[in-house]
């Protein structure tokens, strides 16, 4: 039995909203006490002072995307998990969309073995609602269920036909399984590079309107309303998607919305250098969209911050902005960036816990994300304020595409412990 005890600590509590000094004490690999004032440590116990730091719950990221099997050169679970330790992340939710996709028990079994044995932090999986992602066929989802499946998600490709996706959310209800959906109109925003407005029509980028968003939500909270499926929006990024979010949690539905850490702290304006490692999906929007979702974060609107993590090689980034693929690496990001929301006073250290670790682990039905007796002891010891110079090659993912590459950012991460175990120092 193994037992350490942290102290000179400030303990962040995302379920009581708080943060102050204390101790933690973990035996075996949970979190046995947590304490205000001084505690002795038992006989044979590690001490781990921290420095008057913080000590919080490890992230729980949903959708971040592991390219094993079929594209491993652009990440690996061994680079992911790496990456993960190195920021904070004791929880990878990963996508179903690899080459082949997660539709069959078979290929579940083979990612959830690959990560139990190659990554140092957890690592659960999502199931695809239809088969190969194609959106014609639901997939056997019961089956996939009993062998491990979280959730159930097409990524970012919307099933277009509503008898499909009603037929899927109506089983998805009879499991009690949660589905994830990408709100987006298929149609309208189909080979989008930017979002609409004056600087895409500077650039000559085909864009799409922040409607498209707002209409695939309205539709996707009429299936639930039709089906009584859990469900939840894997990230929103336009204001004009928040009101019938907000109606529809006043009506009792079962949904709660994410949020990427990059539609946080990124907005339209940052792609005028035609950088494509800021080719996102859906594209960055306005700053009056990203400090609605700011706000939205604080009130609990919105429930989860992800990384939305996805790895895309040279090849693929090195291209004219429109033909170039979407997407960003930032497992080892995500807490540093986060940092900007707290040093700008738009949010506080508890808020954005509750955000990344307590509601995304309550979610999915996971004990993680807390800071309370009995809980696992997957923890982070941080300093918020340490500065840095982001060098992209650097980072511990396989592919380096991070928007942040040169940028100057506070928080650093000192230590992770999965399971009691530290995996990063």
């Amino acid at each position: 039995m193994t037992t350490t005890l942290f102290t000179n600590v400030t303990l962040i509590d995302p379920e009581e909203l708080t943060e102050a000094p204390g101790h933690l004490l973990v035996v075996d690999g949970q979190i046995a006490d947590v304490a205000a004032g001084p505690m002795a440590a038992p006989e044979g116990a590690e001490v781990v002072d921290g420095g008057g730091k913080w000590l919080a719950p490890g992230i729980v990221d949903i959708g971040v995307k592991i390219c094993e099997p079929g594209e491993r050169h652009k990440e690996s679970f061994k680079s992911a998990g790496a990456a993960a330790a190195a920021g904070g992340v004791t929880t990878i939710i990963m996508r179903p969309d690899t080459l082949p996709a997660i539709d069959s028990p078979e290929t579940l079994e083979f990612v959830t073995r690959r990560a139990a044995e190659a990554a140092p932090v957890n690592i659960r999986a999502m199931a695809t609602l239809t088969k190969n992602r194609e959106g014609r066929e639901m997939a056997e989802l019961g089956f996939l269920q009993d062998a491990g499946a979280l959730a159930f998600s097409d990524g970012d490709k919307v099933v277009a036909d509503t008898k499909v996706l009603a037929r899927a959310l109506s089983y998805a209800r009879e499991l009690d399984a949660l589905v994830v959906g990408h709100p987006q109109e298929p149609t309208l925003s189909r080979g989008a590079s930017a979002t609409s407005g004056k600087l895409a029509t500077l650039m000559g980028l085909p864009a799409v309107s922040p409607m498209a968003e707002r209409m695939g939500v309205d539709r996707d909270i009429a299936m639930v309303e039709m089906t009584g499926a859990r469900y939840h929006f894997d990230q929103l990024s336009a204001a004009r998607a928040l009101p019938p979010l907000e109606r529809a949690k006043a009506n009792g539905f079962n949904i709660t919305a994410g949020v990427s850490i990059h539609h946080l702290t990124l907005n339209v304006n940052d792609l005028s250098e035609y950088r494509t490692y800021f080719k996102l999906k859906p594209p960055l929007r306005e700053e009056e969209d990203r400090l609605a979702m700011v706000e939205a974060v604080g009130s609990g609107l919105i429930d989860v911050i992800s990384s939305m993590h996805t790895p895309q090689d040279e090849e693929s980034k090195r291209l004219p902005f429109e033909e170039a693929a979407s997407g960003a690496v930032a497992l080892e990001t995500l807490l540093p960036a986060a940092m900007r929301l707290l040093h700008a006073g738009l949010l506080t250290l508890p808020q954005l816990f509750r955000a990344m670790a307590l509601n995304p682990a309550r979610r999915l039905g996971l004990p993680s994300g807390r800071l309370a007796k009995g809980a696992p002891a997957d923890l982070v010891l941080f300093d918020p304020s340490a500065p840095f110079l982001l060098d992209r090659s650097k980072l511990r993912s396989k592919s380096k595409n991070t928007p942040f590459d040169g940028a100057r950012m506070e928080g650093r991460v000192l230590g992770t412990w999965v399971a009691g175990q530290r995996v990063f120092a």
